[in-house]
């Protein structure tokens, strides 16, 4: 049932993108956006973690350049039961962490160095077993699909508050509704696939991990320092990252792709029996 409601959300996406095609430039501006979309969700399925990779300009890490990160990895990947995943550092001071790639054999986990600095080996044992828990249950790709469609959705929309001005009346109204409601729908959209997967990647990564306190507790840590550093992250790409990487709070979180961090720790939590 998940994936047929990911499936329904992701062709949303695609239709939302056909339709600024078809305000901006009629018929000949739908089928081009419909090849557009075709083709970037056939780029973003082949090669979406060398995108998101690049994107957050992080590096790999080599066994030898760091020993007890990369033993942690391969232990937890053995007790998620999937291929060990590639592991990668981005130069983000900002404590967050991402997983990408289109199925578990081609997985890869990017750690900010921020979150390497702020947190205990606990901790980030418990943000590594979210992230691999996110491979196992093969959100990856779904969310970086989403997350590409809804750039593009993003940039048309852009586009189409500049084309208003050169249009004539009769087609000035299809625009400006491209313009203004269609990126706030990419934005629900994400917000509905997004949601409910990191509930369960919690879930699925306290059983990873051995417990859910360490992933508790760097979820708390990474909240305080979000609030605290801020990240130079395009908004549909937030999505991806264990917390949100960016500031926002009173109606903006609302709009939030990411569940309450004090509603995720309780359910943790309770896992542990603490109440």
């Amino acid at each position: 049932m998940n994936i047929i409601k990911t499936g329904l959300l992701l062709t949303v996406l695609t239709m939302i993108l056909v339709w600024i095609g078809g305000a901006l430039g009629g018929t000949n501006g739908l089928i081009t956006a419909l090849v557009f979309a075709g083709i970037m969700n056939f780029s973003t399925y082949w090669w979406s973690d060398k995108l998101a990779i690049r994107m957050a300009r992080a590096e790999p890490i080599e066994p030898e350049q760091s020993p007890q990160l990369y033993q942690m990895l391969q232990n937890l990947s053995m007790r998620a039961q999937i291929p060990l995943p590639k592991m990668y550092v981005a130069p983000n001071p900002q404590p967050n962490a991402f997983a990408t790639g289109r199925n578990p054999e081609h997985a890869a986990v990017v750690v900010n160095e921020g979150l390497l600095r702020m947190l205990p080996a606990s901790e980030i044992e418990g943000v590594i077993a979210h992230e691999l828990a996110h491979v196992k249950n093969r959100d990856t790709l779904t969310m970086t699909v989403a997350a590409t469609l809804a750039g593009a959705i993003s940039m048309l929309g852009y586009i189409a508050r500049f084309a208003m001005y050169s249009q004539d009346s009769r087609d000035r109204g299809n625009t400006f509704m491209a313009a203004i409601f269609a990126p706030l729908a990419a934005i629900i959209i994400q917000l509905a696939i997004s949601r409910s997967r990191e509930y369960e990647a919690d879930r699925v990564g306290a059983e990873i991990a051995g417990t859910p306190l360490g992933l508790a507790d760097a979820l708390e840590h990474l909240e305080a320092g979000v609030a605290r550093i801020p990240a130079n992250i395009a908004p549909t790409q937030a999505p991806l990252y264990i917390v949100n990487p960016l500031k926002g709070g009173g109606i903006f979180s609302l709009f939030s792709t990411h569940p309450p961090i004090a509603e995720r720790v309780r359910r943790l939590r309770e896992m542990a029996g603490m109440r």
